[in-house]
């Protein structure tokens, strides 16, 4: 792919998300929407691989079912309310299609059955733009209208999510799929809170960015696509490998890391909104991907496979490490002191 298509489509990405987060009408935000989808699919097809193909084919078909279903619940609400502002969202029917409409974009549970498949089938820069840049506009969306949607409905996915996520990844061995079983977990954290402190869902969605970034931009540098590889990449970059171990640690939501940080004032704040059944119902789930979390850590510093594998080890090589990485894994790490000034302005 040419460096000029390359820079196309990124401003098509960043044009059709600001579109989508700064629109009042919903034919804006669906169009801003549209522009996403078709500049993320060349990029997830680029390597002409079978397995790319099918990803680009699955995106875009469920991505296509989620905006007719968007477009179909923002013109049932105006049929009924005359209304095509985002946040005039008052039809029970259309809150309910528009809340399937974006679980699918999302992919929670149980609509992110083709979430884990593209995944798998995108190479890893294509794969962290999927888990992160692609997942802002909706959220954003499920934001402005939060206010109009089932509870009941939201907190059922919420608790479906951080279950599945967990529990799928457990017996994964392909990085790509375990990062995007941990990425349907981390949504339902975001939806659980979603309704009672919309900021504190921005607050987690921004850190789940900087800490899955950094771990993707890390094993991009070492091409760690499975366990197999990880175990042996220590011979390659033992530093980078051990930066990698705290951060996913920190994804883990592990004290003092940062990612203990947004689990902790959601848990506080569900307490202070009497539901305490969820906020214990989704910590008790989350220990489910806390033990593949550890096994990533497990595989990338600690152990040796037990069983060498049939390729060479990967020795030390002279390939400069991205400067991005350092940084990110510091804020993945180090932000969790910030706790007192975000309790004060949320």
């Amino acid at each position: 792919m040419s460096p000029l298509t390359k820079f196309i489509l990124t401003l098509s990405l960043a044009a059709g998300t600001t579109i989508t987060i700064t629109s009042n009408h919903w034919i804006t935000a669906w169009t801003g929407l549209e522009i996403n989808t078709l500049a993320i699919i060349p990029l997830i097809a680029k390597s002409h691989h079978p397995r790319a193909i099918e990803a680009a084919t699955k995106y875009f078909l469920v991505q296509a079912t989620a905006s007719t279903l968007m477009l179909f619940s923002s013109m049932t609400n105006a049929w009924s309310s005359g209304q095509w502002d985002i946040t005039q969202l008052n039809n029970p029917p259309s809150c309910l299609l528009l809340t399937t409409a974006i679980a699918i974009k999302l992919g929670l549970t149980p609509f992110h059955f083709w979430f884990p498949e593209v995944l798998q089938g995108s190479s890893l820069t294509t794969a962290l733009l999927l888990s992160t840049a692609m997942k802002l506009p909706p959220t954003v969306i499920l934001l402005l209208t939060s206010h109009s949607l089932n509870p009941t409905l939201l907190t059922t996915m919420a608790i479906m999510s951080t279950a599945l996520g967990g529990w799928m990844g457990l017996n994964q061995t392909q990085t790509r799929k375990i990062l995007a079983f941990s990425s349907i977990s981390h949504l339902g954290w975001m939806v659980a809170i979603i309704l009672y402190n919309p900021k504190l869902t921005l607050l987690t969605f921004y850190l789940y960015t900087l800490m899955t970034t950094s771990i993707f931009l890390s094993m991009n540098s070492t091409n760690t696509l499975n366990l197999s590889t990880l175990m042996t990449s220590w011979t390659k970059t033992p530093m980078l490998n051990t930066t990698l171990m705290l951060t996913l640690l920190s994804l883990a939501g592990l004290p003092p890391l940062t990612g203990f940080l947004p689990k902790w004032l959601i848990i506080q704040e569900l307490t202070k909104q009497e539901m305490t059944m969820t906020a214990t119902t989704i910590s008790l789930l989350s220990l489910l991907g806390l033990f593949f979390y550890l096994r990533l850590t497990y595989c990338s510093t600690i152990t040796l496979p037990p069983n060498p594998p049939n390729k060479m080890k990967q020795w030390s090589t002279k390939k400069p490490i991205n400067l991005l990485i350092p940084t990110l894994t510091l804020l993945s790490l180090l932000l969790l002191p910030l706790s007192p000034m975000i309790l004060t302005t949320t």
